[in-house]
């Protein structure tokens, strides 16, 4: 066979062959499942659709940023506690709109929702110091020429400035992170790996939200069937319409008796198990959102959850698990980043013995060290962080 066209007439191909037509070739359609739309990983998009949008997150970050930033600092010199120092003064009111309290909320809510938090600190003059916070997604982390994050990027409209991380003269600027796999600069927020059931809960919501104000589905059919058979005329059929709509639709005209003609005959129809099924969907789509927080979904009133024996048991796990890890790397951050400007030797810490919710643990310490004969009181003084007593 010859490779260029036409072929050539040969032995082989010199009989003109009849062309036929295949049969049975009709149309092919393809069918493609469409593509979930998700939610923006941005901190924007993370805001309004979760905190703002959604009763889960609003009061898992709520109940997170209020109970962490409620627990007192403790400053220690040493071994020693500091009762009155600058630096506690500062924490306690960093600047003229926030106090050391709401501050904090703030600070832990972008650590929630971004991942990331931005501290600024001004140095007025005299001594005067103070702290705030930038918004995460105005702040852009720049780097050295070896790749090392060396300051911070603020845009707020046309107008950017630049602050320098760590301390220098007139101020600084501290980053705090939580873990990103794959990222250098940014941390990873813990609503970007609930992100899916973010949106299932949300779009649960607004499903029954739409099934409320219109049925957005049929709650029953009227069924024509006279004797003599035949069909409504086009004028009978807009009549009855408008009567059902004008009538017996919205949510207060529910339970109105239906008056029924000659030949009309009322079949209700109700949702299946399938349907309902967006309501387990909705329970366990809140209870990944919990989880991702590190929030028992008991106290959140989410449904259907039993790992916990009692609510008093959840709160404990709360404590332990998620607030004090919060604050304690938060402590420490700020101890690294503020001490060297205010004296060496200097330590932020939290104050358990305040936490209201770890007081049974407590009183289980005490229990054991009074029991502990081969203890001195110094000794079992300082197992609970207290100073030995003064004897002179």
């Amino acid at each position: 066979m010859a490779w260029k066209w036409p072929w050539p007439r040969n032995a082989g191909n010199d009989v003109a062959r009849p062309e036929r037509k295949s049969g049975g070739l009709g149309f092919v359609t393809l069918h493609a499942q469409g593509e979930a739309r998700w939610t923006h990983r941005d901190y924007t998009a993370l805001a309004r659709e979760g905190f703002m949008r959604n009763p889960v997150v609003h009061r898992a970050v709520r109940l997170i940023v209020e109970t962490a930033s409620a627990i007192p600092w403790l400053l220690y010199e040493g071994a020693a506690e500091m009762d009155d120092h600058p630096l506690l003064n500062l924490l306690g009111r960093p600047n003229q709109r926030q106090a050391g309290a709401t501050f904090l909320e703030v600070l832990y809510g972008h650590l929630l929702l971004s991942g990331n938090a931005y501290v600024e600190m001004i140095e007025a003059g005299g001594g005067a110091r103070e702290l705030h916070l930038l918004r995460p997604d105005r702040v852009r982390v720049l780097t050295d020429m070896t790749g090392w994050p060396s300051a911070l990027e603020y845009q707020e409209g046309s107008v950017k400035r630049r602050t320098q991380i760590g301390l220098a003269p007139g101020g600084g600027a501290l980053h705090l992170s939580l873990f990103h796999p794959l990222d250098d600069h940014y941390g990873f927020p813990p609503l970007e790996a609930a992100l899916m059931a973010l949106d299932i809960h949300n779009a649960a919501g607004r499903w029954n939200k739409a099934l409320l104000d219109n049925s957005a589905r049929p709650s029953g059919a009227l069924v024509y069937a006279p004797k003599e058979g035949g069909n409504l005329t086009d004028e009978q059929f807009e009549r009855l319409k408008q009567e059902l709509e004008e009538g017996y639709s919205g949510a207060t005209r529910a339970g109105r008796p239906l008056l029924l003609e000659g030949g009309l005959d009322w079949k209700a129809m109700g949702l299946t198990p399938k349907d309902m099924d967006f309501i387990e969907a909705k329970h366990s789509a809140g209870r990944d959102i919990a989880l991702a927080f590190g929030v028992p979904p008991m106290l959140l009133g989410i449904p259907g959850d039993n790992t916990y024996a009692n609510y008093q048991e959840a709160n404990r796990a709360f404590y332990r698990l998620t607030i004090l890890p919060l604050v304690a790397r938060t402590a420490k951050e700020l101890s690294a980043w503020l001490a060297p400007a205010f004296g060496p030797d200097l330590r932020l810490w939290y104050d358990a013995d305040c936490v209201e919710g770890l007081s049974g643990e407590r009183d289980a310490l005490w229990l054991r060290l009074e029991a502990a004969s081969f203890l001195t009181d110094d000794e079992k003084r300082e197992a609970v962080g207290y100073q030995p007593r003064d004897l002179t």
